[in-house]
């Protein structure tokens, strides 16, 4: 019986490699595919050193399940896989990421057609009863695994989505403090900043999965204090903070302080 500790509520997510590793991915793309039956289906990962590998095995898994075409949308942010599961008709979709948890843990999010969620109740808990209980044979057919897997940059295309929503033309110059804690959400600011008239003053905009300027949780209070001084010394408007797969963000006013009080 395979080990699923890792399952939660809402998402899957535990420590590497003990409760979740490439085997247990690849069981998870075969129990996806074989719960879901999709045709379609969109993968992409967030910064952490074991994503790639996890995301590999997930795709493997679903294409050894009978997925006829899995979209490779890569290293990305989460909102990313949920915009590209509906932009692109897939059946689904499949995002690996611990989120804002420390290095050594990874997760995944799961969505259906349509990118509404899988959490407990509508058939993660049926996904994660069939990783447990059922013994999947990896056909290692890298022919196949290599037709039937395709990489997509889903960049320019979820810019102009973005972008859809407000009317650049209105906005006014300001100056942005952009902390992307080594998490995607530097990548996914550079897909759209050419299209706006702010000055970005990036911190930590590479994506790091060692996390050296510490997790990527914003959260937590010691991890405010780098944004709020970046704003008063560059004299900046606002700033803006993400989580490592850039689903969550805190704002900060000119002076520094937080504004998302519910979080004090």
């Amino acid at each position: 019986m395979t080990n699923v500790k890792a399952f939660k509520a809402y998402d899957v997510r535990g420590k590497v490699p003990s409760e979740l590793n490439d085997e247990i991915a690849y069981k998870v793309g075969r129990a996806f595919a074989q719960f879901l039956k999709p045709k379609k289906v969109v993968v992409g990962f967030d910064a952490r050193l074991s994503s790639e590998s996890l995301a590999k095995n997930v795709r493997e898994g679903l294409i050894d399940g009978g997925v006829d075409e899995v979209v490779d949308i890569s290293l990305c942010g989460t909102e990313m896989v949920y915009f590209a599961t509906s932009h692109l008709k897939a059946d689904g979709g499949i995002m690996i990421t611990a989120s804002h948890n420390p290095k050594e843990y990874n997760g995944m999010k799961f969505v259906r057609e349509e990118s509404r969620p899988i959490s407990g109740d509508t058939g993660l808990n049926d996904i994660r009863d069939l990783v447990a209980n059922t013994e999947y044979t990896k056909s290692n057919n890298d022919s196949l695994y290599a037709q039937k897997s395709k990489r997509y940059d889903i960049y320019p295309e979820y810019a102009k989505h973005i972008l859809g929503y407000i009317d650049t033309k209105a906005l006014k110059k300001i100056k942005i403090v952009a902390n992307a804690g080594n998490g995607v959400g530097g990548k996914m600011v550079e897909a759209i900043k050419q299209y706006l008239p702010f000055e970005f003053v990036e911190v930590h905009f590479n994506p790091d999965g060692t996390f050296p300027n510490g997790i990527p949780n914003p959260l937590l209070v010691e991890n405010r204090d780098e944004t709020a001084k970046a704003v008063v010394d560059n004299k900046a408007d606002i700033g803006v903070a993400w989580d490592g797969d850039a689903d969550r963000c805190f704002l900060f006013d000119s002076e520094g302080k937080l504004q998302n009080p519910r979080l004090n």
